[in-house]
């Protein structure tokens, strides 16, 4: 007897008990389902986190101004000017790490075009910024460095402040909108960036140059920085390597002594970017451990009802034995079945995994992440299962006597 003569024969036995059979793999499609569910989830959730991250900008560092001390009252890092316009300057062109680096003054502020009004953030900003956020334009272009020294009155809008002034599908470059009843020409249009983890509307903003922020809008101290600085890395091995660089040559310019605390603050999101992930990552890995052992709570189902079946079929067993059967042909047979209910419940729970998946990521708004790797593991554990579990019924079945095999009743 070969293997597809065995094959065939636990087929039929498995089909003849179909209720049966599908009731002793639905373990396995639960438990199957469940892992490809999980672990789809959180792939989800950590390129949720990578896109949210991304749109942040490209190895982005934020230096923050430093604290002021009062009375032994303490305020957070941006209460007292410390950061100079010449320190920007010096850490553009002394710092070999840094591709780009500019400063992100921020006010709230009316903005009204000829019909309408909204209340949104102003940034002061320089062309080297939309180059750290990797920000382009819709419509339009965004202004340039010629803009800087003639406190150019020419704004760039986000998509939302577009549709909340003009409304959806309207192109409003060459429009002028009001900040602060100052005039300014909208010369573009940000493409759309959505919305951060935590919710804020990145296209909820308008875009000026620095210059002109602080000469007609916001104002301030001329030699400070009212504001943050903004640095890309050359590269994302270059980070660290550019912390170090722009903490030294601060500490220099500020005469800081050994001792003395820094009067700044660098802040590196891909740090922030890689404990959000190895969070994510554990959490998948807990709930795809939790699903395994829904898993192994069916491969118990299978190895249940294969010892049923063993019990139920003896005088078969006997019989085949009586005619020929050896064995091995008896072994195999049984585990066979075992094997098939597993596979067929691996790829049916499968199925099913993605299908929920899919629906708890539409629901979720995140992308679904099925990698084949998972899937092909899902399905290799759940045929080692049918064998782990279905190998005892098999032997079982495969060493009892023929003679006491037929007389059972």
């Amino acid at each position: 007897m070969n293997f597809f003569q065995t094959l065939r024969i636990a087929l039929k036995a498995l089909w003849l008990n179909r209720m049966r059979s599908f009731l002793t793999a639905l373990g396995v499609i639960i438990g199957v389902a469940a892992v490809v569910a999980m672990v789809a989830m959180g792939q989800g959730a950590k390129a949720r986190v990578q896109q949210a991250f991304a749109s942040m900008g490209t190895n982005m560092l934020i230096i923050l101004p430093g604290s002021t001390s009062a009375g032994g009252a303490r305020g957070g890092f941006g209460s007292r000017m410390t950061l100079t316009w010449d320190d920007l300057k010096a850490i553009q062109t002394q710092c070999p790490a840094v591709r780009y680096a500019t400063v992100s003054l921020h006010s709230n502020a009316q903005v009204a075009s000829e019909d309408e009004n909204w209340m949104t953030s102003v940034y002061g900003t320089e062309p080297a910024f939309f180059s750290i956020r990797d920000w382009g334009v819709s419509l339009g272009s965004l202004f340039s460095a010629s803009d800087l020294p003639g406190d150019a009155k020419v704004a760039v809008l986000g998509q939302t402040v577009v549709d909340q002034l003009w409304g959806a599908g309207i192109n409003p470059v060459g429009q002028t909108v009001r900040i602060k009843n100052v005039p300014f020409e909208v010369v573009g249009v940000l493409a759309s960036k959505g919305q951060s983890a935590m919710g804020q509307d990145y296209d909820d903003a308008v875009y000026v140059p620095a210059t002109t922020f602080q000469a007609e809008i916001q104002g301030g101290l001329q030699q400070y920085i009212s504001g943050q600085v903004l640095v890309s890395a050359v590269s994302a091995d270059e980070t660290q390597p550019a912390i170090d660089q722009i903490t030294a040559l601060l500490r220099d310019r500020h005469h800081l002594q050994a001792q003395d605390d820094d009067d700044f603050s660098i802040r590196n999101l891909a740090e922030i970017e890689s404990a959000s992930q190895q969070g994510t990552q554990t959490l998948s890995m807990l709930l795809a451990g939790i699903a395994a052992v829904s898993l192994l709570v069916g491969g118990i189902g299978i190895m249940n009802i294969m010892l049923v079946s063993v019990t139920e079929r003896t005088r078969e067993i006997g019989l085949r034995m009586a005619v020929g059967a050896k064995p091995k042909h008896v072994l195999m047979q049984f585990l066979l079945e075992a094997t098939t209910l597993s596979v067929a419940g691996g790829l049916i729970g499968l199925l099913l995994g993605s299908l929920i998946a899919q629906r708890l990521a539409s629901q979720f708004g995140w992308p679904m992440v099925v990698e084949p790797g998972i899937m092909l593991i899902a399905v290799g554990f759940s045929a080692l299962v049918g064998i782990g579990f279905g190998l005892y019924p098999a032997l079982k079945a495969s060493r009892l006597d023929p003679i006491d095999a037929l007389r059972y009743e």
